[in-house]
């Protein structure tokens, strides 16, 4: 896949106006067979008869057919689409990036239009960027040739190496273009970031008078305006407790929170809905484990094994667990670039290993953990495997049951969704022999005065009114990254990654903490002649907001002789511009 990042080069000589441009687009595209500019414009209003409409899901967009006027909509009866679901707001799907999976080209048109179309009115009005994806149907070899008689380049050079101008052709058929300087910045050929900035409000702030560079995405995500949006028509519209009363109100709130297991459950690869527990956070998620699973299945004389990676959050109660029953922590050591040793690791297992409770992606390091190699050892001794999930969910393809976790944890607020939301997954036959961690109401099935009765998962650990109108905004999160493609983010961060590495280690004095091959888009680094808070602090004076400290993680980082760093950490709506600004205060303090 070609992977190419915007940046400010020039507009090459030669090319036509930008109105020149588009009315010689109009008109070719015009003249193809099924004419894809009227397609798009069919977006906006309503499709006339026998006429098929896009329906925008959680996945690849697909092809529903239309009733005639005044006919019965097409498959009545049936199960309706995300966007007409209970608990989904009239144009929900509609307000989802447009960023439809490149494997589903409209029936009509041999070109996807990663944009949300033209308006129907009779001017045509240019967006800030038409990435176009050719998919080898009659037609592309015309487009390529129209294009290189536009530009005066060679039919091979389709894809520009940069920008120019407005018009951003994205062609994953021609090799990238390779230099000897630094890697190249990253677009992924479905992210047009500068569209995607546009749905996180919070991205147009101002600090200290400097726009906003958010790289603190391994604290906390920002939220795009879907989720925003879901949360309030919430509160404004579904507001109630769940489960429990006979009321529409009721029944609103319910199915909205019901929706969002059952999202969660396909975002996991989860086997069934009765496996997801919602909690406030990975933090709560690990206690509720440690407390239920741990109290009843660890004894005197039994393994605890974590790694030299873990976050606090993973170490503390497990050490409290401990001291209580008499068991044994043991930790697997890490290598130079803050791998994973995996020998050592079986070195570590035996008959008295109960569980192995490890990290999928470092905080503090980005290090990406061998996590199936992880679980199918433990299993070979009999242990139980939570893996902690809080920085990974967001940038990688996360299947429980091909990684044969036994659970799997994470937090909403790293993926986009509100604070105060989390998830347990646990195998159901695990979670049915668990006790309860909390007791109230919600939970039981019947109380007397002498006995209780509870609920089977995930009911029994959910005590009291749960964070029902964050869960629902974790499920828009969720669909909010589905309809990017998690495939897609993973290869714009990695490509933007790279980027920012060559950048920082090329500075004097600066030392990257955490260089594992496989990393999540963490840059930690120290700068010699300096504490972490004066980085961290010269930095927000420009607008630029970074984690300074020990990232909860004082473990790993004291394995690399540090108590802190600088860490910046990317997602997929950072661009290379804003790379280049934090490269360039971090140069600037070490020339002084």
């Amino acid at each position: 896949m070609t992977i190419q990042i915007p940046t400010n080069e020039p507009v090459p000589a030669g090319l036509p106006d930008e109105l020149s441009l588009a009315q010689l687009a109009g008109e070719f595209f015009a003249a193809l067979p099924g004419n894809p500019l009227e397609e798009l414009r069919n977006r906006a209003t309503p499709p006339r008869a026998a006429e098929p409409a896009i329906v925008l899901g959680s996945g690849s967009p697909t092809l529903a057919p239309v009733a005639p006027p005044g006919e019965a909509p097409v498959g009545a009866g049936v199960p309706r689409s995300s966007a007409a679901q209970p608990g989904l707001p009239e144009g929900y799907a509609a307000a989802l990036p447009g960023v439809p999976a490149p494997s589903a080209p409209s029936a009509s048109s041999p070109f996807y239009f990663l944009d949300h179309g033209y308006p129907a009115g009779a001017g045509l009005v240019v967006p800030d960027q038409i990435a176009v994806q050719p998919f080898g149907f009659p037609g592309d070899a015309a487009l390529r040739s129209l294009l290189a008689e536009i530009d005066h380049r060679p039919p091979a050079s389709a894809a520009p190496s940069g920008p120019g101008g407005h018009f951003y052709f994205l062609d994953p058929l021609t090799e990238r273009r390779q230099t000897t300087a630094a890697p190249q910045a990253a677009s992924s050929a479905t992210i047009d970031v500068n569209r995607v900035r546009r749905d996180f409000p919070i991205l147009q702030e101002r600090v200290n008078g400097k726009p906003l560079i958010w790289l603190d995405n391994a604290a906390t995500t920002h939220k795009p305006q879907s989720v925003i949006d879901r949360i309030s028509y919430f509160y404004a519209h579904e507001n109630s407790n769940i489960h429990r009363a006979a009321h529409e109100l009721a029944a609103r709130a319910t199915d909205a929170y019901e929706a969002a297991r059952q999202k969660v459950t396909k975002f996991l690869g989860a086997a069934s809905p009765d496996e997801i527990i919602f909690v406030r956070g990975a933090t709560e998620a690990i206690n509720l484990v440690a407390k239920s699973w741990g109290v009843a299945n660890i004894g005197a004389g039994d393994e605890i094994i974590v790694s030299n990676l873990e976050h606090h959050a993973n170490i503390v109660p497990w050490q409290q667990l401990a001291a209580e029953k008499g068991a044994r922590i043991r930790v697997i050591p890490v290598d130079d670039s803050g791998q994973i040793l995996l020998d050592e690791y079986r070195k570590l297992l035996n008959s008295r290993t109960r569980l192995v409770a490890v990290t999928q992606v470092s905080n503090a390091l980005g290090t990406i953990t061998p996590i199936h190699e992880i679980v199918a050892l433990a299993h070979s001794v009999g242990a139980k495997v939570l893996v902690d999930g809080a920085q990974a969910v967001s940038h990688l393809r996360v299947n429980v049951q091909a990684m044969d976790a036994d659970f799997y944890v994470f937090s909403g607020h790293k993926v986009f969704a509100p604070t105060g939301i989390g998830v347990v997954y646990g195998k159901k036959a695990i979670l049915d022999q668990m006790p309860p961690w909390q007791g109230g109401g919600n939970m039981i099935a019947d109380v007397t005065f002498e006995r209780t009765l509870y609920h089977g998962a995930p009911a029994r650990f959910e005590a009291g009114t749960g964070n029902i109108a964050d869960a629902v905004g974790l499920g828009a999160a969720i669909d909010y990254i589905e309809q990017l493609g998690l495939e897609n983010i993973a290869a714009y961060e990695h490509a933007l990654l790279d980027y920012a590495m060559h950048g920082l280690g090329a500075i004097p004095g600066l030392r990257l903490i955490g260089t594992a091959q496989h990393k999540t888009s963490v840059a930690s680094f120290v700068l010699q002649g300096y504490r972490t808070e004066e980085v961290g602090d010269a930095l927000n004076r420009e607008g630029i907001a970074v984690r300074s400290g020990h990232h909860c993680a004082q473990p790993i980082l004291r394995r690399f002789g540090v108590e802190a760093t600088v860490r910046p950490s990317l997602a997929f709506y950072n661009t290379c511009e804003e790379v280049d600004r934090l490269v360039s205060v971090v140069r600037g303090l070490a020339r002084r």
